[in-house]
């Protein structure tokens, strides 16, 4: 056996190199795949009525693809999603978006390497948002959120104005997620992919540390283990690869959003 002998950073490298060789990127539009977020977070326990919001930046400058407000997450298509100015006018004249994509605006501002936002209201990120405690990353399968979770502590109140946008892209800083005391989460990504990912886990972190908290005391990672598999899990091949399975498992009950 060849690879008996070689190092862990040698053969994660080629696991690596032989995902971007060997499994091939999806052809889906941004458009294509928004929809399909919406109708994976929908899956995944996200939806909350009509509250939360998942927008991505188109290629004009200042705009960004939204869905239709008075729909859920489940009812999204490709088509019916709007591409909006930053005064959140759609750019067809049709429809509304959410008001409170307003604060999407001040992030997209203030961070110019995000490209996907994602704010949701799913159970346990709620639950754990109402004990007003930071997430805590301390198991293996959700390390991409390790060290890279924020925490606002103060409620700001119903995100639809301007200063809420301040508050909250502040609060995020350099870091990929954000867990909203008394509120929700907000994650973003470079991509659509990443972020959806992103949201997935952030749900999945915050059951577990509500299950372990019930159980008794949380016991952190070793650090340099936990970055180590913060960056293996965060790569953009990965992240595609990730979205391509969660996309597969929602059109197996959407089939009309893409």
């Amino acid at each position: 056996m060849k690879t008996a002998s070689l190092p862990k950073q040698d053969l994660m490298r080629t696991a690596q190199e032989r995902m971007t060789q060997l499994i091939e990127d999806t052809a889906l539009t941004d458009r294509q795949k928004l929809a399909l977020t919406c109708r994976i977070l929908f899956e995944k326990g996200h939806d909350a009525g009509l509250a939360g919001q998942i927008t991505c930046r188109t290629d004009q400058s200042n705009t960004f693809i939204t869905q239709r407000f008075g729909l859920g997450f489940d009812e999204i298509t490709a088509e019916n999603l709007l591409e909006v100015n930053q005064d959140l006018i759609p750019l067809n004249g049709e429809g509304m978006a959410n008001p409170a994509n307003r604060f999407h605006t001040w992030i997209y501002k203030e961070h110019p390497d995000v490209n996907c936002i994602i704010h949701t209201h799913p159970t346990h990120v709620a639950a754990l948002s109402m004990l007003r405690v930071p997430l805590i990353i301390s198991q293996m399968d959700t390390c991409g959120l390790y060290e890279d979770c924020a925490f606002l502590s103060d409620w700001p109140g119903v995100p639809v104005g301007n200063e809420e946008g301040i508050i909250i892209s502040k609060a995020l800083g350099q870091k990929r997620a954000v867990l909203l005391a008394h509120h929700g989460q907000l994650v973003v990504g470079k991509t659509i992919e990443e972020a959806c990912n992103l949201a997935i886990l952030i749900e999945r972190a915050a059951q577990l540390q509500l299950i372990a908290m019930s159980a008794g005391q949380i016991q952190p990672l070793p650090q340099p283990l936990a970055r180590e598999a913060h960056d293996w899990v965060s790569t953009d091949k990965r992240n595609k690869v990730n979205f391509a399975y969660y996309a597969r498992q929602a059109l197996k009950n959407h089939t009309d959003c893409i």
